[in-house]
């Protein structure tokens, strides 16, 4: 079975998968004041209480873009199940026209267009990934990466007007009631998510007129279920398309 970890700015996500099958995963917070000794602990407990045991896994795979937290967990991998995982960089196999990336493309947007070529080959495609960063990437049906935009994601802009103001309380993201709340909370809601689903649109619209062409539209990330409603143009939402990404450049990348 392979491992894939993918290492973000807020958690570190490990996903176990039996050939092309999903099979689970855990989020640790990622803390770069932590030792590797205490993710060690961290990382045996939850794969123990999973039921996975260390001769189980034969292959793993880390797509890091916390570059002081990569070393740390590749050495519990190593020392969890005594292999040598596979590092994601720009000269791994991807199925995508390696010419094509640009030099500082974090490995998990690297991912998520390898996978979304991987499953629309003939398409131009646009990952919309909502993590601490919202990011939004394309890739047409040549497998040329065409590029992406990078805005706060939807928590880090909460975050900023929660710390940066002193009267705006901290708000749990769900879909607003209506465009003009009628308290903080509501008013926050309204402003963050709608305006958040205009940018999508904006973004996608601006990039279609770009390329002359429609793009297939694929969500992401942790509230990609929770905002997908009020954007109509995302024709999928697959909350784990990060870590297939990696189960398929792993399966490229045999070692």
């Amino acid at each position: 079975m392979l491992v894939a970890c993918d290492i973000g700015n807020t958690n570190i996500v490990l996903a176990l998968f039996d050939g092309e099958r999903f099979v689970d995963s855990w989020r640790v917070y990622t803390d770069t004041k932590k030792t590797s000794d205490e993710y060690f602990v961290i990382f045996n407990a939850l794969f123990r209480e999973g039921g996975v045991r260390h001769d189980m896994v034969d292959k793993a795979i880390i797509s890091s873009v916390v570059p002081n937290m990569t070393r740390s967990v590749e050495k519990n991998i190593q020392r969890l199940f005594h292999i040598n995982p596979l590092l994601v960089t720009h000269d791994v196999e991807t199925g995508l026209v390696r010419s094509s990336i640009p030099g500082e493309l974090g490995t998990d947007i690297l991912s998520n267009l390898a996978y979304a070529h991987h499953i629309k080959p003939d398409s131009s495609v646009m990952v919309v990934d909502f993590g601490t960063a919202l990011t939004l990437s394309a890739v047409n049906g040549k497998g040329e990466v065409l590029g992406c935009s990078i805005v706060p994601g939807l928590v880090t802009a909460v975050n900023a007007l929660f710390g940066n103001t002193a009267q705006l309380p901290q708000v749990e993201l769900k879909l607003p009631k209506t465009p003009m709340g009628r308290d903080s909370q509501e008013s926050i809601r309204g402003g963050i998510m709608l305006g958040y689903a205009g940018l999508v649109d904006s973004i996608i619209e601006r990039t279609e007129e770009e390329i002359g062409e429609r793009l297939y539209v694929i969500a992401t990330g942790g509230l990609s279920k929770t905002i997908s409603p009020i954007i109509p143009r995302l024709d999928a939402v697959d909350g784990l398309h990060t870590l297939k990404g990696l189960s398929l450049i792993s399966a490229l990348n045999p070692l």
